[in-house]
């Protein structure tokens, strides 16, 4: 690997594992959830400060070579759309799995809320009320619209924070190799990235020690869709549109499911992986049969 590559990842694991350490010590734990919810947050930018230290280090200028553009073309709108269509195609294999359900009460919204504020059980009844007065459809959509709202502005921001290493930095640094070779690599560099967050509960609060594992396959399978979007786009910002609207509306399938599992349900379950599996599988046979530039087993620096 290259010099530049071993600095991005050395710097992004120090200071990412460094800055969980220190929290987990001060808090006991995971603490509160609005204290790790600003913990991740910082947490994301982290790739983007190590890409920028090893630029300064390899005095080259900050923003080159990582793909940054803003000019549009479909593929920002695939990117800002994919998935929100994912989330609802996820959900539907999630009521078809046994011992999962639909939750019409939508108390796994009301669980979400719970942990994100402190609120009292007469607001909490009160809330849940409010809620089931709204065709449960509509509830569904409404959350859907919040996400897409939230992909394109403060969600593509903490996005961006991450894809500039992910699929900027990282991307045009092996761009020597073919698509599915970059896409493991990257894939299981992020997913590896993630293990402080998920031993403190994220994503797998009932298994955080197997959900490290977990993780790094669903990034491992995510990676081929945003690497694709972005080379499509020739630009990083698809990447932190698509990261942005999936951190959105991933959790709409736990909300409005209940049963199995975090190893199972939802979207960054068992279940989740069939349904990227099946969205992968539907990006090859479009680069196979419809796409002009054939991309999956060719080497990326032929498309950027």
């Amino acid at each position: 690997m290259k010099n530049k590559i071993k600095l991005f990842i050395a710097f992004v694991f120090i200071i990412s594992y460094t800055l969980a350490t220190v929290y987990y010590l001060l808090n006991g734990g995971r603490g509160s959830q609005t204290g790790f919810t600003i913990m991740a947050a910082i947490y994301m930018f982290i790739p983007m400060i190590s890409v920028f230290i090893v630029k300064k280090i390899c005095r080259e200028r900050l923003f080159s070579d990582l793909l940054i553009s803003f000019k549009i073309n479909k593929w920002f709108f695939i990117a800002w759309l994919i998935f929100p269509i994912f989330s609802i195609f996820t959900l539907g294999l999630n009521i078809l799995f046994p011992g999962i359900t639909y939750n019409p009460e939508m108390t796994g919204f009301i669980s979400r809320f719970e942990s994100f504020v402190a609120i009292s059980p007469e607001a909490i009844e009160e809330f849940q009320n409010q809620i089931n007065s709204i065709p449960n459809i509509v509830f569904v959509l409404i959350l859907l619209l919040q996400g897409l709202i939230a992909g394109t502005t403060v969600n593509a921001v903490a996005g961006f924070g991450e894809e500039i290493g992910w699929r900027g930095f990282l991307l045009k640094e092996l761009k020597e190799m073919n698509f599915l070779r970059a896409s493991l690599v990257i894939g299981l560099i992020w997913g590896i990235w993630h293990a402080p967050l998920i031993l403190m509960g994220h994503n797998y609060p009932e298994h955080p020690q197997i959900g490290v594992l977990m993780m790094i396959i669903y990034c491992i399978l995510l990676t081929p869709i945003f690497l694709y979007i972005t080379i499509k786009a020739k630009s990083v910002i698809t990447a932190a549109i698509a990261h942005g609207t999936h951190n959105a509306v991933f959790g709409i399938v736990i909300m409005a499911t209940e049963g199995g599992n975090d190893l199972t349900r939802g979207t960054t379950g068992i279940i989740g992986f069939l349904a990227l599996i099946i969205f992968n599988i539907v990006f090859i046979v479009y680069d196979k049969y419809i796409s002009k530039d054939k991309i999956y087993l060719n080497k990326i620096k032929m498309y950027i």
